[in-house]
């Protein structure tokens, strides 16, 4: 007999939470992660016995768990482009994906790609050095995507001595400053991950600090509203028509919300609207579809509907040729008014041009700048962008699907920017 407890146990068990982590060069986040997954029995056998080889080599008597995400360093010094190290790993009460972000300035544009989907964000600073620029950078990141929880980690502790007054000066810096960021959770952990203090298991350094450990804290942290509350949006990926029978499916991956057979649901930019009459999964018929999951979606109408376009239902969102977004620029060519770009969205990709760029975002005072030289590799400023085509879109605040884009160069394909519908930076400084 399954009883409550039971149902509780397995619903912990299987959820999912995404999380990045990020840092500056030399704070230890290789450490850490190495360390989290080494505790938390996430490394296998034979990865451990070529660390510990591999640690020896180099004169240490202990395994240097730094050299469990070494793998990622040298594929980029050998030219490899993606550099997100994605991490999979689980414990009896939850299972995780870990993006392992670079710590480099250099590589700051990576965060967006790391963070960008996650649920919280882990921030690594050196208990020494305190908040530092590439730290706050991370936190203004974290809060344009929206991340729902940042967790500040407060490393090497073991080397400020285990002092708590170290810490406090650390945390009170950074909760003053994600205050104003508008940073809706934050926690603070002081641990030093070399030992192992406060990372798995709790730490017998530190005893004035009787909060979580940094697993304890991911392990029962509470994850966002039911993604399937949200209105359903189906950006349309194929549309599948074999033979000459006649079969007409409409494929992608549903972005939000849910959609059921019965349902009467709107096609745009068109306007259309239609009845779903039948929805296949993998093959599978289906009554009823929820957020995340890929499909094939007819309806009883016969309605002229093709890729980039998008099905929804609830309240509708825009449909416009005009978008007002923030954007975190990724390229080291910069972004100017006037510039002739591609607009990707969804499904959908789109000619535009940047029809002005309003001011840049100080990081240090979070006051906004004029951006009369544009926007350089890792600035965030806010722009208006019209496009050659409508693009049905919603506010990023609203949804983080379909409230997301890409800026890319025409001429040579390459991402120049990573953008956010909305004024996401609203409140966070003063014009100067």
């Amino acid at each position: 007999m399954t009883t409550s407890t039971d149902r509780c146990a397995e619903s912990r068990a299987s959820t999912l939470l995404r999380f990045a982590t990020a840092g500056s060069v030399d704070d230890g986040k290789s450490t850490l992660v190495g360390r989290l997954l080494h505790d938390s029995k996430a490394v296998l056998a034979d990865q451990l016995e070529a660390v510990e080889t591999a640690s020896r080599r180099r004169g240490r008597n202990t395994a240097d768990l730094a050299l469990l995400t070494d793998g990622l360093r040298a594929e980029r010094e050998q030219g490899i482009t993606i550099d997100v190290a994605y991490r999979y790993f689980g414990t009896p009460r939850r299972r995780f994906i870990l993006a392992d972000t670079p710590g480099h300035v250099q590589y700051t544009r990576n965060m967006v790609t790391g963070a960008s989907n996650a649920d919280l964000a882990v921030v690594l600073v050196d208990a020494r050095n305190g908040i530092l620029e590439q730290t706050r950078r991370h936190a203004a990141i974290a809060a344009l995507l929206r991340v729902p929880h940042v967790v500040l980690a407060v490393n090497k502790m073991d080397l400020a001595d285990y002092d708590e007054a170290v810490f406090a000066s650390v945390a009170d810096e950074f909760a003053a400053y994600a205050a104003r960021l508008g940073l809706p959770d934050t926690a603070a952990i002081p641990m030093s991950a070399l030992a192992g203090d406060n990372v798995v298991e709790p730490s017998r350094h530190m005893p004035w600090y009787a909060g979580p450990t940094l697993l304890e804290h991911l392990e029962t942290v509470r994850i966002g509203a039911d993604p399937t509350a949200a209105p359903a949006r189906l950006p349309i990926q194929y549309v599948i028509r074999p033979g000459q029978g006649d079969f007409r499916g409409y494929a992608g991956r549903l972005a939000s919300g849910a959609l059921a057979t019965g349902d009467t649901v709107t096609v745009l930019p068109s306007g259309r609207t239609g009845t779903v009459t039948a929805i296949d999964v993998l093959g599978t018929a289906t009554d009823r579809v929820t957020a995340g999951r890929s499909l094939t979606l007819r309806l009883a109408e016969d309605i002229d509907i093709s890729r980039g376009d998008m099905i929804v239902s609830g309240l509708a969102p825009r449909v416009g040729r005009d978008i007002e977004a923030t954007v975190c620029h990724l390229h080291e060519r910069p972004l100017r008014t006037g510039d002739k770009v591609l607009v990707k969205h969804g499904t959908r990709t789109v000619r535009a041009v940047v029809r002005k760029i309003a001011h840049r975002i100080d990081i240090d005072t979070l006051t906004r700048r004029p951006a009369d030289h544009g926007l350089g590799v890792n600035d965030i400023g806010s722009v208006l962008l019209r496009t050659a085509e409508p693009l049905v879109v919603d506010d990023y605040a609203d949804n983080r699907r379909t409230g997301s884009f890409l800026v890319i160069d025409p001429a040579d394909g390459t991402t120049r920017a990573g953008g956010m519908i909305g004024r996401a930076t609203e409140g966070w400084g003063c014009d100067v």
